[in-house]
């Protein structure tokens, strides 16, 4: 009798996937997001239970660089490429040439470190943008193009819509996947 009042499961939940690339990008840049969440999870949890010093940069889809570090990605950094016990990042260089004593791979995580800190000036100006954008909203009487009614666009004009929404749909992802670790 208490079966029957169960619901019914509405999801495929946990099933395995053959690893392989993903076709179609908006599948691809959601699964990037969602693994990359899922990595820097697991990276943390590792850090707490072991005590393990953890930095881990992924590149996106679009280009971008995404860091994780504990205690912070820049005090790991500088512990590998200076070999040094300390932790500490006081001692980090900024210069663009490569140090001999420094080993293979360290000069561009240099880069990377440099790219991090330009993508994060990038989203500063991002924020500005966006307050500039609300602010045009609010004089427009609130709305936006997409807020505009459908019923009466012809054929056209729909397909344009659809193609603009499908635009925004894939900026969106990749704009809410930029902004997922900050």
């Amino acid at each position: 009798m208490n079966n029957m009042m169960m619901k019914k499961k509405t999801t495929q939940g946990r099933k395995k996937i053959e690893i392989k690339k993903i076709d179609n990008l908006s599948n691809r840049q959601v699964t990037f997001s969602k693994r990359r969440v899922g990595l820097f999870k697991k990276a943390s949890e590792l850090c707490v239970l072991t005590g393990a010093e953890v930095a881990i940069i992924v590149h996106s889809l679009g280009k971008r660089v995404f860091a994780f570090g504990h205690p912070n990605i820049d005090a790991v950094i500088n512990r590998y490429t200076t070999g040094s016990a300390s932790s500490s990042s006081s001692s980090s260089s900024s210069s663009s040439v490569a140090d001999p004593k420094i080993p293979l791979g360290a000069h561009e995580i240099q880069q990377h470190n440099r790219h991090y800190a330009k993508v994060s000036k990038e989203l500063e100006v991002e924020r500005k943008r966006k307050e500039l954008i609300e602010g045009s909203k609010l004089e427009n009487g609130g709305s936006f193009w997409w807020d505009d009614p459908i019923e009466h666009m012809g054929l056209e004009d729909l397909q344009q819509y659809k193609a603009s929404l499908e635009e925004l749909k894939k900026k969106l992802l990749m704009r809410a996947d930029d902004l997922i670790w900050l």
